[in-house]
C-alpha cells in the first residue's frame, strides 16, 4: 500500500480557483479525514485524488508514481459515495461481485472474494436479498463491500453516511472503524461531521476557501488550534473566544488580543469571582451534561458544560474561572499565540 503525496495541487474552474496549492502526504495504511464548512473544496480535493476531477496544477503521487494525469481505473482506488448506487435487480452478492465480474474473474474467485467482504461487513445473511429489502446502514455496508473486493490502494469516502439518521450514523462509524483496523488500508474521508472526524481519524486535513489551514491528531486540533478558524469549527460546542480586554486572564501573551477557553474548562462561582461575569441564559440538557449559555456583555456569548444534574436558573449572575492551562491566546489576525 503506497503513500499518497500532493504536491502543490490546484484547481481551477475557468477564472475560479477552488483548490489552492494544497501540499499534504498522506501515509500507508492511514485514516485521514477532510473537513470544512460548505464550499472549502473537500470534496474536490477527494474527487481530484480519484481522478474524477481534472487536476490543473500540481501533482499526485501514489507510491513514486505519478498519477496526476492517470484516468480513475488505473489508479487502484476505489470510492464510496454518499448514493449506495446499488443495482435494484441484482441480489446483494451480484452488487457485490459485479466489479469482479466485470473484470473477467472466475466465478469461483469472485464467490471467494464476495464471502470474504462479506464477512468482514456481517452481510452473510442478506447476500441474497435485493437492495429495497435493506436498511440504510446495510445498503452503505454492500456499497463498501462493492469496493473491499477490488482491494484497492486506498478507499475514499465522499460523505457516506449522511444519507443515514442519526443511530445508523453511530453504527456505521463503528463499523467503518473496525474496517479500518482489519484491512489496514489507507483510507481518505470528507465528511462535514465533527463526530465522525474526531472519532475515526489519524489525521484530519482542515480545509477553508481551498487551503489546508491546520492538519493533525483529533487531539491536536482540539486542544492546540493554529487559529480561530480552527478553534471554532473544530469541537461541538465550539471553543469560547473572548477579546481579551474583556477578561482578567493573567499571563498573556504580549501579542495576544483574544483568550480561547473550551466549555468544559469552565467553572461556574460566585459573580465576581473568577475571569469573567455574566448572567445565565439558556440552559440545554442533554442527560450527563447541560450546556449553559452565558450573556458575558463585551465578553459576548460563553457556553460552560456542567453535570446535567445542574441546580442553575436562567437569570442567575455568575462567574466563570478558567482552569490553568487551558487558555488558548490569538493574535489581531486570528493566530495562535504561545
Amino acid at each position: 500500500m503506497p503513500s499518497i503525496t500532493l504536491k502543490a495541487v490546484e484547481k481551477w474552474f475557468g477564472e475560479v480557483q477552488v483548490i489552492k496549492g494544497v501540499d499534504l502526504e498522506i501515509e500507508e495504511g492511514e485514516f485521514v479525514i477532510f473537513v470544512g464548512p460548505s464550499g472549502c473544496g473537500k470534496s474536490t480535493l477527494l474527487r481530484m485524488i480519484a481522478g474524477l476531477e481534472e487536476t490543473s496544477r500540481g501533482q499526485i503521487m501514489i507510491g513514486e508514481r505519478d498519477a496526476t494525469a492517470e484516468p480513475p481505473s488505473k489508479r487502484g482506488l476505489a470510492m464510496v459515495f454518499q448514493s449506495y448506487a446499488l443495482y435494484p435487480h441484482m441480489s446483494v452478492r451480484d452488487n457485490v461481485g459485479f466489479p469482479l465480474k466485470s473484470a473477467g474473474l472466475p466465478a469461483a474467485e469472485i464467490a471467494e472474494k464476495v464471502d470474504e467482504a462479506a464477512r468482514a461487513l456481517k452481510l452473510g445473511d442478506y447476500l441474497d436479498r435485493r437492495p429495497k429489502d435493506l436498511s440504510g446502514g446495510q445498503r452503505q455496508r454492500v456499497a463498501i463491500g462493492r469496493s473491499i473486493v477490488r482491494d484497492p490502494t486506498a478507499f475514499l469516502f465522499d460523505e457516506p453516511l449522511s444519507n443515514l439518521d442519526a443511530a445508523l450514523r453511530v453504527e456505521m462509524r463503528y463499523e467503518i472503524a473496525k474496517l479500518h483496523q482489519t484491512l489496514a488500508t489507507t483510507m481518505i474521508y470528507v465528511t462535514h461531521d465533527q463526530v465522525e472526524a474526531m472519532t475515526l481519524a489519524d489525521r484530519i486535513v482542515v480545509l477553508e476557501a481551498g487551503r489546508v489551514i491546520q492538519v493533525g491528531s483529533p487531539r491536536e486540533l482540539y486542544e492546540s488550534p493554529s487559529n480561530l478558524f480552527v478553534a471554532q469549527f473544530i469541537g461541538s460546542p465550539r471553543m469560547n473566544v473572548m477579546p481579551l480586554a474583556t477578561t482578567t486572564v493573567t499571563g498573556a501573551p504580549a501579542t495576544a488580543e483574544h483568550v480561547g477557553i473550551r466549555p468544559e474548562h469552565i467553572g461556574i462561582v460566585a459573580k465576581g469571582a473568577g475571569q469573567v461575569s455574566g448572567t445565565v441564559d439558556v440552559l440545554e440538557y442533554l442527560g450527563a451534561d447541560t450546556f449553559v449559555v452565558m450573556d458575558c456583555g463585551d465578553a459576548g456569548q460563553v457556553t460552560v458544560r456542567v453535570t446535567g444534574d445542574s441546580d442553575l436558573s436562567p437569570g442567575d449572575p455568575v462567574g466563570l474561572s478558567f482552569a490553568d492551562g487551558h487558555a488558548r491566546f490569538f493574535d489581531g489576525g486570528g493566530l495562535a499565540v504561545r
